[in-house]
């Protein structure tokens, strides 16, 4: 095997590394609806929260919820074991014993009905034992379609009959400034986590994975010619 083919057969190393660096497990909070069709009733919200920590396990996930969505709308089904709800200022907190180092924390409410919306927004404010706290509270949008800290954001299928003209706001409403058990003072806020790409198409913006795959997918072709060019040229000197 040439130099030229180790060269290249090491680059190809490389680019597999990044692809597999660049896609993780998807978005670092998430959120379903079931059913997802705007005012459906006695819908089932479930989140996912990723451990972004080694050293710390999650105590609190503090839900801020969208506009049409209040805390008495929903009833807590459930979650890590000891946790429980208790409703907030803008949304609810779900809380309890630490849960183990490096283990995700998934809960479930139902919602009496779904607003009359085709997206809802879900910022969450996600809590460590040592007082760091993940804050996945940006939503994506045209001119930052891939933010750092990304909020889970669920599409809707219209209802029988469509979206009524002039619904209600799609948005989420304002975090308040005081979060409660769930929060901590600023500075334990954290810096931004490892990879900041949304996941699941919910981010709208162009993931560079394609490229990736792309690229690797020519410098293999690129490696498989030259071991055939460097093959034939031996049987020719031979």
């Amino acid at each position: 095997m040439t130099r030229y083919l180790r060269a290249v057969l090491a680059v190809l190393v490389g680019v597999i590394a990044a692809v597999i660096m660049a896609d993780p497990a998807q978005a670092h909070t998430s959120a379903t609806v079931e059913p997802a069709v705007a005012g459906a009733q006695n819908a089932t919200i479930s989140f996912n929260a990723a451990a972004e920590s080694t050293t710390a396990g999650i105590t609190s996930l503090k839900i801020v919820l969208p506009q049409g969505l209040t805390a008495a709308d929903l009833t807590y089904v459930d979650g890590p074991a000891g946790w429980a709800m208790r409703p907030d200022a803008d949304g609810y907190v779900v809380s309890g014993p630490a849960v183990a180092v490096g283990r995700d924390v998934q809960h479930r409410v139902r919602a009496k009905q779904l607003p009359m919306t085709p997206t809802l927004v879900f910022k969450v404010l996600q809590t460590y034992t040592d007082g760091r706290i993940d804050r996945w509270i940006e939503i994506p949008s045209a001119a930052n379609a891939q933010p750092e800290y990304p909020a889970p954001v669920v599409e809707l299928a219209a209802p029988p009959g469509g979206f009524p003209s002039g619904g209600a706001s799609t948005g989420p409403k304002p975090a308040s400034t005081d979060h409660g058990a769930a929060d901590a003072p600023a500075a334990s806020t954290t810096s931004a986590p490892v990879d900041p790409s949304n996941a699941a198409g919910e981010d709208g913006g162009g993931s560079p994975l394609p490229w990736i795959v792309l690229a690797v997918v020519v410098l293999a072709l690129v490696a498989g010619g030259a071991y055939v060019v460097n093959r034939r040229k031996r049987v020719t000197s031979s």
